[in-house]
């Protein structure tokens, strides 16, 4: 069976810690692939709102999520602590990929996870079209602020 295979960025500028909660447990007793995303969703807001952006707020337009990947590497339990570094990459006309680097902190040495890629596009809600990324955003990004 083919497995998905990430290839992560070499350097991640930003990173967020979260704790794991009850709620965000399945019925295995660990973190479900829903709370895995929403995990991930947040440090995606995270990291924008470091640009002064929020995924409905990207220089007037919003960002819509146009697919996911994953590679889970460990379970996340109740009361983890999860750093989750965040990248983005692979520019193009109408969005770019975040990577996501997820890590169990507070275990002695950092355990990784799982990995993560999400492809995000740019997108109009008024007239629910794609558009291009605005320049400044692109160069706000590309800048580190």
């Amino acid at each position: 069976m083919n497995r998905i295979k990430l290839t992560m960025p070499a350097l991640f500028s930003f990173s967020t810690e979260l704790k794991i909660r009850i709620t965000d447990l399945n019925y295995g007793g660990h973190v479900g692939n829903d709370s895995f995303l929403s995990l991930i969703q947040e440090a995606r807001q995270q990291y924008l709102q470091t640009f002064g952006y929020a995924e409905l707020d990207f220089e007037g337009f919003g960002l819509i999520q146009s697919d996911a990947a994953i590679e889970y590497k460990h379970e996340l339990n109740y009361g983890d602590t999860v750093r989750i570094s965040v990248q983005a990459v692979d520019y193009d006309k109408l969005g770019f990929d975040l990577y996501y680097l997820l890590e169990i902190i507070n275990k002695g040495q950092p355990i990784l996870a799982g990995k993560a890629k999400t492809g995000m596009i740019c997108f109009d809600y008024t007239t629910k079209k794609k558009i291009s990324i605005p320049a400044i955003a692109f160069q706000k990004m590309n800048s580190g602020k």
